[in-house]
């Protein structure tokens, strides 16, 4: 459930940060009219995220059992990617973030209400698939047969959603330079456990071969029905008895894509927001970086 609470708070947190950013420029800059364009695009990009997840959950089940997992292994691995892809991204971007769609939000505002649709879906959109497969492929490796792995998600963009309207307001300032690195790390060993078990499917789908050949088996030691065999199933993927090809995909990726994560020093800042205009009727936002090679925290508003 942590796990996946993670997921949520993670990828609902940068959906949340893009919503006030786009939100506060149109409000600073007196252009409320285009708010419900804004919105509608927004709500687009949730429902089609919706939408995809269901699909992925219920398309699936009408499959033969080699089927359901070759694309369940298939997807696994493409969803670390994109998970992969998007904690360096985070770090590496997101200082020139409020730019990059204050510039948009310019170009869609000189086009019309389509493309100020487009533009806010499109902002929003990814963060939704990219969790909507994540979170999938995350609760078929944990194998809860529960609404554990639902209820963390739920929580983790819950909790995302306050912490955005709190930033949007001007009354939480943390450093989120801090807050993506530590849980970028979290999410990449998250993320080597969904991969472990990606290969784990593909070698019962007969894609892949070595399903009897195990590098270990502690399952006496770590009982998968116990309390701590379930917890760290839960939040790490954790196998106690993993063939010798799942143990060296996860020692492949997880040692040197972590180093590489941690030891970045050329990473920029995340930005914060800040109340620019006390004045407006919503509040304002403005994003800048923080010094996150030195670990310093964000400065109060001006």
């Amino acid at each position: 459930m942590f796990g996946n609470y993670l997921i949520g708070l993670r990828e609902g947190l940068e959906a949340s940060l893009v919503v006030c950013i786009l939100v506060a420029y149109l409000v600073k800059t007196d252009r409320r009219d285009a708010l419900r364009p804004v919105w509608l695009g927004i709500a687009i990009a949730c429902g089609i995220s919706l939408a995809f997840g269901a699909m992925l959950e219920f398309g699936t089940q009408e499959l033969t059992f080699e089927a359901q997992e070759l694309l369940g292994g298939t997807l696994s691995i493409i969803s670390v990617g994109l998970v992969t892809w998007m904690v360096f991204w985070m770090k590496r971007t997101a200082r020139h973030l409020k730019a990059d769609l204050h510039g948009k939000l310019d170009t869609a505002l000189a086009m019309g209400t389509g493309a100020l649709v487009a533009t806010a879906f499109l902002a929003v959109g990814r963060e939704g698939l990219e969790t909507a497969l994540f979170v999938w492929a995350s609760v078929r490796a944990s194998g809860e047969g529960s609404s554990a792995p639902l209820i963390g998600v739920l929580l983790g963009i819950a909790t995302a959603i306050a912490l955005g309207y709190l930033f949007y307001r001007g009354t939480l300032k943390i450093n989120l330079a801090k807050f993506f690195r530590w849980t970028g790390a979290m999410l990449v060993i998250v993320a080597a456990g969904v991969l472990a078990y990606g290969v784990h499917d593909l070698q019962e789908a007969r894609f892949l071969g070595g399903l009897g050949d195990k590098a270990f088996d502690i399952s006496e030691t770590i009982p998968p029905d116990s309390w701590y065999g379930t917890l760290l199933k839960g939040v790490f993927n954790f196998q106690p008895d993993p063939t010798v090809l799942q143990l060296t995909v996860w020692l492949l990726y997880l040692v040197p894509v972590l180093t590489l994560f941690l030891l970045d020093r050329s990473r920029p800042a995340a930005p914060k927001l800040r109340p620019a205009d006390s004045a407006s009727a919503s509040g304002s936002t403005s994003a800048s970086g923080s010094d996150s090679a030195s670990g310093s925290d964000s400065k109060p508003a001006n």
